[in-house]
């Protein structure tokens, strides 16, 4: 095992996939969470609030790499990630570290179904998609102000072993096996980029490893962009039976998915409203990888949550 120590912010389903992948690698690990609670075999979980600068300083002492995949509940956002991004900030620069951020595509906005690439413009009319692209130019200004490496690795939707709140999870795969209503989005005849989880963790240890990347965004390794529609079919095809699917053409309640999470999700939702396309092209040409083929991920998530669902009581 590595002597070096790599911190990961975070315990949802990218920041646990990510430790258990970076264990499995050979690097100590230790895992930051509000409660502390022990997620990952093998990692030291220590309890932190990530708001406060001094909890985050400690939690993060004697990291090499440091990964932020703390995340708050979409009505927190646009008030406590700020926050969260000045503690950390101080915090990895204090350690000596470097800095992995995951991040999503809201910066970019709207953009009329044209293909996001890295280069793409940052024209968010969210307030949340506004509040992201200002908190990536702080994290690319701490860097080329020589505060601390930074790096950044944006997402598309995620989909896979432990992702449930997400528009491909735990309102997909748990009904389709089960042979009830599976919940879409907008229109699902237009292309649209997920990106399968355990391909995000192992692209953000990638740019852990790789001080050359530093200093920029990379669109982590996502497969070709299908229609949901044609994700629907590949699920169909490994739980073995047509899926019944109700389509929300805007936003309102469903489900899990209460009134005040759809209010919050609403300025989000033209997502699914136009070609969502996410590029990873010079991520993959720039590490010599490939993202695991749709089918065999999905099948792979349908296996997860098989499993899962019949350990319930």
């Amino acid at each position: 095992m590595s002597t070096e120590l790599h911190v990961v912010l975070g315990t949802g389903p990218a920041g646990t996939t990510l430790a258990e992948h970076l264990i499995d690698i050979g690097h100590r690990v230790r895992t930051v969470s509000r409660t502390g609670e022990p997620v990952v075999p093998g990692a030291t979980a220590v309890a932190a609030d990530l708001t406060d600068p001094a909890q985050a300083t400690a939690a993060v002492a004697g990291a090499c790499v440091v990964y932020h995949c703390a995340n708050v509940a979409y009505a927190q956002q646009v008030e406590v990630m700020p926050r969260i991004q000045t503690a950390v900030l101080a915090g990895a620069a204090a350690a000596g570290a470097r800095l992995v951020v995951l991040d999503t595509l809201y910066p970019y906005g709207p953009t009329g179904g044209a293909v996001m690439t890295e280069q793409t413009p940052w024209r968010a009319v969210s307030r949340k998609g506004r509040m992201r692209a200002d908190l990536d130019a702080a994290y690319l200004a701490a860097h080329r102000d020589w505060l601390l490496p930074v790096v950044m690795g944006r997402s598309a939707d995620f989909f896979g072993p432990r992702v449930f709140n997400s528009s491909l999870g735990g309102a997909v795969f748990p009904a389709a096996l089960a042979g009830g209503t599976v919940l879409a989005l907008g229109d699902i005849d237009l292309p649209h980029s997920y990106s399968y989880l355990p391909d995000v963790a192992a692209g953000l240890a990638r740019l852990g490893a790789d001080p050359a990347a530093d200093g920029r965004v990379w669109h982590l390794p996502t497969a070709p962009a299908r229609s949901t529609r044609e994700v629907h079919r590949l699920i169909a095809q490994e739980v073995g039976h047509p899926l019944t699917v109700e389509v929300l053409d805007a936003p309102r309640p469903w489900g899990p998915f209460d009134e005040s999470f759809m209010r919050e999700y609403a300025e989000l939702f033209y997502q699914y409203e136009e070609a969502q396309v996410m590029d990873s092209s010079a991520y993959e040409a720039h590490f010599g990888v490939r993202p695991t083929p749709l089918p065999e991920a999905v099948a792979a998530t349908v296996d997860w949550f098989r499993a899962a669902l019949a350990t319930r009581p």
